[in-house]
C-alpha cells in the first residue's frame, strides 16, 4: 500500500512539475503579448498654464506658462486613464527664448533670430539642459525634469523627448556640458565652407544678415528691446537650418537655426563609409558592430553622446525632427547605440518622403515614422469633404510591409487642429477619422493634448497664425484649461459635448490597448462592398481585423448629415479565415456596447444589416456561438 501511495505521489508531483512551468509560461506570454502603443504629445510649456489672458505677444508674466510640476500624479493618472502608454514632452530641451534668465547665468537671446517671444522648441540652445521656463526654480530645472521623468514612470508610462539633429539655434551655448564635451563649432575651421569634422557649413569672408521681414512683420511686434536692432553677430555666416546657403536667408527660411554638417559635402556626396545594402535585414546589434572602431564625422559623435546622456537620465525614447535631412547612415550609428543601451527605446522620426521610408526604417533603425503623406493627408481630405474613402485601401496595401512602423495621428504641433475652421470646423467630424486611424493597423496612435476636448487653436498668440496652437509664444489653451479646472484635472469646466468627446477618445484608445485583433490581421472589405451596395457612398469605409481570439468588423461614416441603412457583406475568404459556420452570430459594438447587430452566414458569405448614423462608427465584435 505504501508503495502504491508513494507511486501516486510521484505521479502527482511529476504532473505538477510538468504543468506548472507551462502554465506560468502561458501566463507570461499573455502578459507580455505586444499591445498597441498610444502616444500623448503634450506641449510642455502650455499644458499646465491656467492663465487666460492670451494677449498677442504677451510676456511670461502677462500670459503665464506651464511648469514641469504641473504634471501632478493626478494629471498623469488622468492621462494614463485616457489610454496612453507614452508621453511625448515637446519643447523640454533648452531652446532660445526672449525671457531674461541672466541671473541664472544664461545669456539673453537676440529677438532677430528667435521666432515668437517664447521661442521655437526646435532651435535648441543647450542640449544638456532643459528650458528654464518650465521650472519653478530655473537653477534646479534639470532636477525638476528628472522628477517628472520619475513621476511618469511611477504612473506606468514612458517618456519621449525631441532631438533635433538637423539644426541648432544660432546662439547655441552649452552651459552645462559634461566634462570633456565641447560646444558645436568650437573646434571648427571657419575659413572653409566644408570640412568633414566641422559641425557647421560656413560662408567664409561674409557676415550673417538678418532676413528682410515681410507682411509688416517685426520681431516682438516692434516692441523696443536692447537686442532687437536688425543685426546678429555671426562671423562668418553659416548655412541656415533648412539648407539655405544665403548670407541673408529669406524670412520663410529657418533663419533662427544653423545646419549641422554630417559629412555630406556641398555637392551632396558622402564623406563617410556607407552601409552595405544587406544591412537592411540586419538587427541593431549588427549595425552597432559595423560602426564600432570606424572613423565618423564629429557631429555624429556629438549627437550620439547627447542621446545617450538622456537615456541615462531615464528618457525612454525620442522623436527626431526632420530626420530625412540627415543621412541614413548616421541614424544607423546613433539608433543602434541607443538600442544597445535600451532595447525597448521608442524611436520616432519625422520623414515625409515615401520613397525613403524603408531606408530610414531598415537601414536607419527607426521604429516608427509619421504616416502623414499617405494616411493623414488622405483622411484629412475625406473629413473636409473632398476626399474619397476609396483611396484608403491602397494606402494600407502600399505600406503593408511596414504598416507597423507608420505612426498614425490626426493632430500634432505642426498640423491644424481638427476643430479649426481650416480643417473641419468641428471636433465631432474627427470621430470617424479617429476610429479608422487608430484601428486600421498595428502601428501606434498619437493624440495631441487638447485634441480630446476639441481644442480649435484659434488664439492669436503673436508669431504665426491661428488654427495651430502656437508653439512660439506664451499662451493659454482654452478647452484644455477647462479640463484642467485650475489644477484639479477633472474636466469640471468642460461642456457636456466636450465631456462626451473626451469619453469617446477614452473608450477608443483604451479599447486599442486591450484588443488582440488590432495587433493581428487586416483586410479591407470596402472594395467588395462598393461593388455590392446599392446605396454605396464614398463617405463610408469598412474593414476587418482579427486574431485567434477576436474578430472585428469596423465601420465608419464620415458624412456629417446622412444616415445609411446598410446590408454589409463579408466575402467568403473572411468567413473561411474566421472558420465561421452557416449560422447567425451576434455582434456587439466595442465602443459603447449599446449597438448590436447580427451576422448571418449563408452559402459561405456573411451579411450584416444595420443603420449607420452621421459621423457614427462601430467596432463590431463577433460573439462566440
Amino acid at each position: 500500500m505504501k508503495k502504491v501511495l508513494y507511486s501516486l505521489l510521484i505521479i502527482v508531483l511529476a504532473v505538477f512539475i510538468n504543468c506548472s512551468p507551462k502554465n506560468k509560461e502561458q501566463e507570461l506570454v499573455v502578459k507580455n503579448k505586444e499591445q498597441k502603443k498610444v502616444v500623448y504629445q503634450v506641449f510642455t510649456r502650455l499644458f499646465g498654464n491656467t492663465n487666460t489672458t492670451n494677449k498677442p505677444w504677451g510676456t511670461i508674466e502677462e500670459n503665464g506658462v506651464g511648469k514641469f510640476n504641473d504634471f501632478t500624479d493626478k494629471a498623469l493618472q488622468e492621462i494614463k486613464d485616457l489610454g496612453v502608454t507614452h508621453i511625448w514632452y515637446t519643447g523640454v530641451l533648452h531652446h532660445a527664448t526672449i525671457t531674461d534668465y541672466t541671473k541664472y547665468g544664461i545669456e539673453n537671446d537676440d529677438p532677430d533670430v528667435v521666432k515668437g517671444r517664447a521661442g521655437s522648441p526646435y532651435a535648441i540652445k543647450d542640449y544638456y539642459n532643459v528650458n528654464p521656463d518650465l521650472a519653478v526654480d530655473p537653477a534646479k530645472r534639470l532636477e525638476e525634469f528628472e522628477s517628472l521623468i520619475a513621476r511618469t514612470h511611477r504612473l506606468g508610462m514612458k517618456v519621449l523627448i525631441d532631438i533635433v539633429p538637423n539644426h541648432i539655434a544660432r546662439g547655441y551655448h552649452g552651459l552645462t556640458n559634461p566634462k570633456g564635451v565641447s560646444d558645436f563649432g568650437a573646434n571648427d575651421n571657419k575659413n572653409v565652407e566644408y570640412e568633414r569634422n566641422n559641425n557647421f557649413y560656413y560662408i567664409p569672408g561674409q557676415d550673417f544678415m538678418v532676413p528682410k521681414w515681410q507682411n509688416n512683420y517685426k520681431p516682438l511686434s516692434g516692441e523696443n528691446h536692447p537686442l532687437s536692432d536688425g543685426k546678429f553677430d555671426e562671423k562668418p555666416a553659416k548655412w541656415t537650418g533648412n539648407g539655405s546657403r544665403l548670407v541673408q536667408p529669406d524670412a520663410n527660411d529657418w533663419y533662427e537655426t544653423v545646419k549641422i554638417n554630417y559629412g555630406i559635402k556641398p555637392d551632396g556626396s558622402k564623406d563617410f563609409e556607407e552601409l552595405p545594402a544587406e544591412y537592411a535585414t540586419k538587427d541593431y546589434k549588427t549595425h552597432f558592430a559595423f560602426w564600432e572602431g570606424k572613423d565618423v564625422p564629429d557631429s555624429w559623435k556629438k549627437f550620439k553622446d547627447i542621446t545617450l546622456y538622456w537615456v541615462d537620465k531615464g528618457v525612454d525614447g525620442f522623436r527626431y525632427d526632420m530626420a530625412e535631412m540627415v543621412p541614413v547612415e548616421f541614424w544607423s550609428y546613433m539608433n543602434s547605440a541607443i538600442k544597445m543601451k535600451n532595447p525597448d527605446a521608442f524611436i520616432l522620426a519625422e520623414v515625409y518622403n515615401p520613397d525613403q521610408y524603408r531606408d530610414y526604417i531598415r537601414l536607419g533603425k527607426m521604429d516608427y515614422l509619421y504616416d502623414k503623406v499617405a494616411l493623414y493627408d488622405t483622411i484629412k481630405h475625406i473629413v473636409q469633404g473632398h476626399g474619397l474613402t476609396d483611396n484608403l485601401p491602397k494606402i494600407q496595401s502600399d505600406l503593408a510591409d511596414i504598416e507597423h512602423n507608420m505612426l498614425h495621428f490626426l493632430e500634432n504641433h505642426d498640423e491644424q487642429r481638427i476643430a479649426s475652421p481650416d480643417f473641419a470646423g468641428s471636433a465631432e467630424k474627427g470621430k470617424p477619422a479617429m476610429v479608422v486611424s487608430a484601428t486600421i493597423s498595428t502601428a501606434p496612435t498619437m493624440v495631441y493634448f487638447g485634441q480630446e476636448v476639441g481644442e480649435p487653436g484659434n488664439e492669436n498668440a503673436g508669431f504665426g497664425t491661428p488654427t495651430r496652437t502656437s508653439i512660439f509664444d506664451y499662451i493659454g489653451v482654452p478647452n484644455h484649461q477647462k479640463w484642467m479646472n485650475n489644477g484639479k484635472f477633472d474636466g469640471g469646466q468642460l461642456t457636456v459635448e466636450q465631456k462626451e468627446l473626451r469619453d469617446f477618445y477614452k473608450r477608443l484608445l483604451n479599447f486599442t490597448l486591450k484588443s488582440d485583433a488590432l495587433m493581428g490581421n487586416y483586410q479591407e472589405i470596402h472594395s467588395y462592398n462598393r461593388a455590392q451596395l446599392n446605396n454605396y457612398n464614398h463617405r463610408l469605409f469598412f474593414f476587418v481585423r482579427w486574431s485567434n481570439d477576436e474578430k472585428l468588423i469596423i465601420i465608419s461614416n464620415f458624412d456629417a448629415k446622412e444616415s445609411f441603412e446598410l446590408e454589409l457583406k463579408l466575402p467568403k475568404e473572411i468567413i473561411t479565415a474566421w472558420n465561421l459556420k452557416a449560422a447567425q452570430y451576434h455582434l456587439i459594438d466595442q465602443l459603447y456596447g449599446t449597438q448590436k447587430a447580427d451576422l448571418k452566414i449563408e452559402n459561405g458569405e456573411g451579411t450584416i444589416k444595420f443603420r449607420l448614423d452621421p459621423l457614427a462608427s462601430y467596432i463590431f465584435k463577433v460573439q462566440d456561438n
